[in-house]
């Protein structure tokens, strides 16, 4: 064998295709992995046929999709062998909390994705992380956007954990994004993490991760993949006591789609390792529809010749057209571009419309008169709106349409329906016309997935060896970096006429139809006039395509231990799988509160309380609070005060964190992963928005970064709370028995989107400094919404809930640290809510008594029910 066909056959030869995911193309970009959802096999197929690079995709538990058909433990080695033969990757959704009575199956649904061969597990807890990284070196871990990465360093926290990619929060501009892809590729290449984000789909209004309005309100944690879309519902505004004339905007919560087509280049170009579809939920014909569309942008991307510009508005005028028809409540880009309230939610609809067709003009003898503005046929689906899309709405299929020239020119069309199908005293003059449904498109998108001969194919390389008298030599790559070598049955012999050319070789080893390949690149390096056998050619061709084939089936064997090991870092003092243990039993429990403005914190003052959190919307009031705090008369030598910074931090806000820390407060309550960094030499606790869910996470917390407590994520009920407080040392924890909950907390400003006809806080007149707002659901209820520092709003629960049944329980486990939080309490409410708790830690009332007294909401994490014994 030559030296040449050595090195390749030793990876030191051509690189593979152009263009393909991570591979150099002709603009010098970098084209980023294609990532579409799979919620069943039928959207993996669709997936695969479309052109996506990776798949993701959840098993029966911990994935935050369960609504999604999903796959099995049992599917896992079946599905990953057809990826991997397709040359696609495929992620396994491990992004849910886990808690600590689910460690035992958290580690054996671990182990079955490991040994599938899956190519990457996406995960939220950080317990999850370091028992993934605790059972495998190098299994690849992804971390969720469920994780609220929205800085340096957060890249750095996942970094340090063992991750290996990082989701970004939804929430970041390309701005943002251009620096944080410089700031994970600040550190040296063998430690740089690749930056994945979603490019298209539905948009959380909250923060992933940090949303617990489902659980909140309904006891379905989104945090666990049960997210009842409570954003999508209607809601009134109430400003001051008074509701807001909206016109028809109730939707106040629910944003548009993203859609990032547009902006692909600028993502390329910034090196964005990898963008998502959004769609678990989704059809496989979204599935079909919307990775396609990415796949022949990104793909243009690195074409050699621009296209007209005729050709391209054209092309992006039916691509829009195929989006919105797979699932739209209006397109946008999303904060990609930066914040603008006016444009992210325009509150009319939160539901799927599809393609705007115009404006009901009249209705006459079962017809319906359109000014049309979009493509209709017989047989689309449309329906009318008439701004109430909370109530039945008239819609059907399209019988027939009759174009006529209205008198000022604008096309319009008469339209008719079946018999029965549309009730035509609901539709009125001035509703508008979506189309919902386009059969035929349906038809195409179906058949690029049906059927089992392959529809997408994948470029192979191929180089030819030889000389006359030695048989000739193919070496064939894919795009994966599998090499195969095959070498004919005969020799070459001289050709007296007709030689093999490279001409000719790509017309025989280039019919590649039924197979998932497509010959790329050919280089022919035959030396002299040769010949074999056509026949001969065709069979190296089909043991090409075999031997390529099996390469890729197999399966990626990662390092996998044979059983878990305890201790995970030095400082670790317990065992996660040893069972129930007494706890330490100390004397006395501590009472915390939380207070949001100066006049609570007088009365909590007044209360003889000795620790007290401040959580004010303005940080420059914190430094007055202190000195409330340091001057108030008979205060014990042993209290302290503490302040809280904003729950999200993106770079640029470091002012906020210095001017929370001159106030000089004793100590900071924790929400983020700079703020572990930023306040690393001060007293610090963690608050509930660390997710902590189980052991392995409260270990890694407060050992790696020395907090003095942690609060336990609200996702647990007490259930799963006393499981925890039996495995980690119940010291740790400080437990909230009394809060409005924060529900949704949001970069989408609603003072600023519907009280101003500002963008953002520069152009606002900040609306937030005069008004007191509320959202006021279907059922009447009226929940608070606060702003903070970086104008980001939270929705709180309107009703205060308690734990206040089980407190005695949690003394008993050796709790000692019990929280309380305010919100818009007068300080006559906080002094006689501080007295009732009091009485409940003395043991002089039950915890009935309490929450019955006080009228309040019996919940500790979720529902009652859930916390009498229902499982998790």
């Amino acid at each position: 064998m030559s030296s040449d066909v050595t090195d390749v056959l030793a990876g030191q030869g051509s690189p593979g295709p152009e263009c393909s995911p991570g591979q150099g193309c002709p603009k010098g970009l970098r084209l980023p992995e294609l990532l579409a959802p799979a919620g069943d096999w039928e959207c993996a197929r669709a997936a695969v046929e479309n052109g996506a690079d990776a798949i993701y995709f959840g098993l029966e538990r911990f994935n935050a999709r369960m609504r999604a058909a999903n796959f099995t433990e049992a599917d896992l080695p079946k599905l990953m062998e057809f990826l991997h033969q397709r040359g696609v990757k495929g992620y396994v959704t491990f992004n849910t909390l886990v808690f600590e009575n689910e460690m035992a199956v958290a580690e054996q649904y671990a182990r079955s994705i490991i040994a599938a061969g899956a190519d990457a597990a996406i995960v939220q807890d950080v317990g999850i992380c370091r028992l993934m990284r605790a059972l495998s070196s190098d299994f690849p871990i992804h971390v969720s956007t469920q994780m609220t990465v929205t800085s340096a360093a957060g890249i750095e926290f996942a970094r340090q954990l063992g991750c290996n990619l990082v989701v970004l929060a939804r929430e970041c501009s390309l701005k943002e994004i251009a620096q944080l892809t410089g700031a994970a590729l600040a550190v040296p290449n063998e430690s740089a993490l690749p930056i994945e984000v979603f490019v298209h789909g539905a948009l959380c209004v909250a923060y992933s991760g940090q949303c617990l309005t489902s659980e909140a309100l309904g006891g379905r944690s989104a945090n666990r993949g049960e997210c009842a879309q409570a954003c999508r519902m209607p809601y009134e505004l109430i400003a001051d006591g008074k509701p807001v004339a909206l016109g028809d905007r109730k939707y106040l919560l629910s944003p548009q789609d993203l859609a990032g087509l547009e902006l692909l280049p600028e993502l390329a170009r910034l090196g964005v390792a990898s963008l998502k579809i959004e769609g678990r939920l989704k059809s496989p014909e979204y599935v079909a529809n919307i990775t396609r569309i990415y796949r022949e942008a990104l793909d243009q991307l690195c074409e050699k010749t621009a296209t007209s510009d005729s050709g391209t508005n054209a092309r992006n005028s039916s691509r829009r057209y195929k989006m919105e028809m797979a699932f739209s409540r209006g397109l946008y880009t999303g904060w990609f571009g930066g914040i603008n309230n006016q444009q992210l939610v325009h509150g009319r609809f939160g539901k799927k419309r599809g393609v705007y067709l115009g404006q009901v003009l009249d209705v006459h003898n079962e017809t319906v008169l359109v000014r049309l503005e979009g493509p209709l046929k017989p047989g689309d689906g449309v329906v009318f709106d008439a701004g109430k899309p909370e109530h039945a709405e008239e819609g059907g299929r399209v019988y027939g349409v009759k174009a006529r020239n209205g008198a000022s020119g604008a096309p319009m069309a008469s339209l008719t329906f079946g018999r029965g199908d549309i009730n035509f005293a609901r539709v009125q003059p001035g509703d508008k016309l979506w189309k919902t449904s386009d059969p035929a498109l349906e038809r195409s998108l179906r058949q690029s997935f049906e059927g089992k001969t392959p529809k997408f194919a994948r470029p192979v390389s191929i180089q030819v060896y030889g000389k006359i008298g030695e048989p000739l030599i193919l070496i064939v790559r894919d795009e994966l970096g599998h090499v195969a070598r095959m070498e004919s049955q005969m020799p070459l012999v001289k050709a007296e006429q007709q030689p093999l050319t490279t001409e000719r070789f790509s017309a025989q080893l280039g019919r590649l139809g039924g197979t998932p390949f497509e010959l790329g690149a050919l280089q022919n390096l035959l030396e002299g006039p040769a010949l074999v056998p056509l026949s001969e050619l065709n069979r190296l061709r089909r043991e090409m395509v075999e031997r390529l084939s099996a390469l890729r089936a197999q399966p990626l064997r990662w390092s996998l231990k044979a059983r878990f090991t305890n201790g995970l870092s030095p400082s670790s003092s317990f065992s996660i799988f040893q069972g129930f243990r007494e706890p330490e039993r100390g004397s006395g429990a501590q009472l915390i509160v939380l207070v949001r403005n100066l006049s609570q914190l007088d009365a909590a003052l007044g209360c003889g309380i000795e620790t007290v959190y401040c959580e004010f919307e303005d940080p420059k009031k914190y430094r007055e609070a202190v000195l409330l705090f340091r001057c108030a008369p008979n205060r014990s030598p042993h209290s302290t005060i503490w302040v809280a910074p904003p729950r999200i931090f993106k770079s640029g806000e470091e002012w906020v964190l210095k001017q929370v820390r001159s106030c000089e407060a004793d100590g900071y309550l924790l929400r983020n992963y700079d703020h572990l960094s930023f306040f690393k030499s001060d007293r610090r606790i963690g608050d509930y928005s660390f997710n902590v869910a189980n052991s392995l996470a409260a270990d890694y917390f407060k050992s790696k970064f020395g907090l003095e407590r942690l609060t336990p994520s609200y996702d647990l009920n007490f259930t799963q709370l006393e499981a925890l407080l039996r495995a980690a040392p119940p010291e740790w924890f400080e437990v909230t028995i009394h809060q409005h909950i924060p529900m949704f907390h949001m970069e989408h400003c609603v003072f600023c989107a519907f009280l101003s006809k500002g963008t953002d806080f520069t152009n606002c007149g900040r609306p937030c400094d005069r008004h007191d707002v509320k959202l006021r659901d279907r059922a009447g209820t009226e929940h608070p919404i606060k702003a903070d520092a970086g104008c980001r709003n939270t929705v709180f629960n309107s009703m205060a809930q308690t734990g206040a049944e089980y407190v005695t329980r949690m003394r008993e486990l050796g709790v000692r640290h019990f929280r309380m939080e305010f919100l818009n309490e007068t300080p006559l409410q906080v002094t006689q809510t501080i007295g009732k708790y009091r009485q409940l830690i003395e043991g002089e009332i039950t915890g009935s008594q309490l929450w019955r007294e006080l009228k309040l909401f019996n919940q500790l994490g979720v529902t009652r029910g859930q916390m009498a014994g229902k499982g998790p």
